[in-house]
């Protein structure tokens, strides 16, 4: 393997550089479009939980030796790499990485017009490989290739950079270039296209295009929206207006012309703006939320769509920690085949999930320690929260009341506290919350310990997400259209401390899978009242969690082993594809 496995204990398994040439073109039936994709640590290539979803996605799809095909683009620069300054101010630089480690240059190059010029695309690919060797090709586009001009050269250099001109020509690459691309590399017999949210919506117009086209034909015709719904399925992920992007029609067409595909206003416009996530619905045959809970959140949201909802879930074997894995296939052998079976983890002894749970623990705050100096200690209580430093996730309603926390760690003998993650460089809302948060360290008083972990990456999240004794969550319902941090948790025995919002709603079982926080959901965009969820929160740990940790460890076992048998083997992205098959891919 030419690059490292994505867990050592998942050996055969991994991203590949090089892969089976048994995976025919005319044989594969999906193609699987997404702005980001998380494959690898060292290949910057998504910004967090989309990105990560997408890279399990792939790998249980090969796993499944399924005939899927992904597109995205190269991101030269990635996302960008996470700097944190002694006060927490975040600054942020290209994350550069060796391309030609990682991915493999093919010949074939397409165009597209952009802004009256013609630009070219190039392709590298790389191999996803499923636990049985099957492997499913992933295609990055380039378009910094010789021949283009500077501006057209940058397009796929950074993940959600530039300004509306700059990210509106990056997802005419990914629509437009990447269905071109599809064709040009000899996969004619694509039955399914799935957009994995609205970036790549503008293929809809690209098959629309071949639908007239096929016809000989200078117009567009009704039967040809209704050809290209049959093979169209789309994935939203958010409820929160920023993540849905719009774009000017005087920007569309100066960018994408007047071409006939581009005058069906009716199809993508929304409030007289090219609206990708209304693009995508209304050219879908097949729409899903991302959790029950999100599914009836975006039903309320777009109301004149059928909107279904498959809940996410992680990929299994890249999740569990080497101490898990080994665990698991000791007592539940067959596991990475069938997610399923790890609901016989409540037979396996309670001694062996600590011994595992506390090497998991060690290798987490070696990290931490030797990252921060932080000094923290495998015998305190430890709390894990990493995702996007972002206002309604609310990474500081843990701190809501000092005088009482402290209270609660000097009574139970201490607790740590662990975060990371990274601000969008133009939120400033959500830099505000990382240096509020290193302020904090210094009134913590001696019975806390905070660390901030910079630049978190899928390595630092699977130390997290295994080593943590349990994993925080505190948004602000509805805005957790699913989250799959605390899933990765549960692969590792990891009990979630959480709202009750995304899939929590579904994977929650009070002192049995974790604990809720909050008097429950408000109704939709209801208003949420900080005091009174950390009030609950401070309960929670006062009352249930505390005196399970330190004084009733086989209690805590009882949860660490039910965690894994009714939230690891349910919240997987094994289930997830399978249910994406029967409802969408191949229906």
């Amino acid at each position: 393997m030419t690059t490292g496995d994505l867990n050592p204990a998942s050996a055969g398994q991994g991203f590949k550089k090089v892969g089976a040439a048994s995976v025919p073109a005319r044989e594969t039936t999906v193609a699987y479009f997404s702005m980001e994709i998380g494959l690898d640590a060292g290949m910057p290539t998504y910004s967090g939980g989309l990105g990560v979803l997408a890279g399990d996605t792939l790998r249980s799809a090969a796993d499944l030796k399924l005939s899927l095909a992904a597109v995205t683009l190269l991101h030269r620069h990635g996302y960008f790499f996470q700097r944190l300054a002694p006060d927490g101010s975040q600054s942020e630089q290209p994350a550069e990485w060796a391309i030609n480690d990682y991915l493999t240059r093919l010949p074939e190059t397409v165009e597209i017009t952009l802004a009256g010029r013609s630009v070219r695309i190039a392709v590298w690919v790389g191999w996803v490989e499923g636990v049985t060797g099957h492997c499913l090709p992933v295609y990055f586009l380039d378009t910094d290739v010789e021949g283009n001009g500077e501006w057209e050269r940058t397009l796929t250099h950074t993940l959600y950079g530039g300004d509306g001109r700059y990210r509106l020509g990056q997802e005419a690459v990914l629509g437009i270039g990447g269905v071109r691309m599809l064709r040009a590399l000899g996969y004619s017999g694509l039955s399914r296209f799935h957009m994995n949210e609205g970036h790549s919506a503008l293929l809809t117009l690209e098959l629309l295009d071949e639908e007239r086209k096929r016809a000989g034909r200078m117009d567009i015709q009704p039967g040809d929206l209704d050809s290209v719904r049959r093979r169209c399925v789309f994935t939203t992920h958010t409820p929160v207006p920023a993540g849905h992007d719009q774009f000017s029609l005087d920007l569309v067409s100066e960018l994408l012309g007047q071409a006939e595909p581009f005058r069906q206003t009716t199809l993508f416009c929304h409030d007289g703006l090219l609206n990708m996530t209304f693009l995508a619905m209304n050219a879908s045959h097949y729409i899903n939320g991302v959790a029950k809970r999100h599914g009836e959140v975006s039903r309320h949201m777009f109301a004149q769509h059928t909107i279904d909802s498959i809940t996410n879930g992680v990929h299994a074997a890249s999740w569990t920690s080497p101490a898990f894995a080994g665990l698991y296939d000791r007592h539940i052998p067959g596991w990475r085949e069938d997610n399923f079976s790890l609901r016989y983890a409540l037979g396996i002894p309670p001694e062996e999930i600590w011994w595992a749970h506390q090497t998991a623990k060690t290798a987490l705050l070696q990290e931490v320690n030797h990252l921060t100096n932080a000094g923290m200690d495998n015998d305190v209580l430890t709390l894990g929260f990493a995702r996007r430093a972002t206002a309604y996730k609310r990474p500081s309603l843990l701190f809501h009341d000092l005088p009482t926390l402290r209270a609660l760690a000097a009574k139970h003998g201490g607790l740590q506290v662990i975060f990371a993650g990274k601000a969008h460089p133009k939120d400033q809302d959500g830099k505000d919350i990382i240096r509020n948060l290193f302020r904090l360290k210094d009134e913590l008083g001696p019975c806390i310990r905070m660390a901030y972990l910079e630049n978190y990456d899928l390595e630092l999240g699977r130390l997290l997400t295994s080593g943590s004794d349990v994993w925080l969550n505190t948004p602000e319902p509805p805005m957790e259209a699913s989250g799959t941090s605390g899933m990765k948790a549960a692969m590792n025995g990891v009990p979630s401390l959480s709202i009750r919002d995304g899939w929590w709603l579904e994977g929650h079982i009070e002192g049995v899978t974790g604990w809720s926080i909050g008097p429950g959901m408000n109704g939709i965009g209801g208003p949420r009242n900080d005091a009174e969820d950390a009030a609950t929160l401070y309960a929670k740990l006062d009352q249930a969690i505390y005196p399970l940790y330190n004084n009733n460890r086989r209690g805590f076992l009882e949860i660490m082993r039910h965690a894994i048998a009714l939230n690891a083997s349910f919240f997987n992205t094994q289930r997830m594809v399978l249910q994406y098959v029967t409802k969408a891919w191949f229906a």
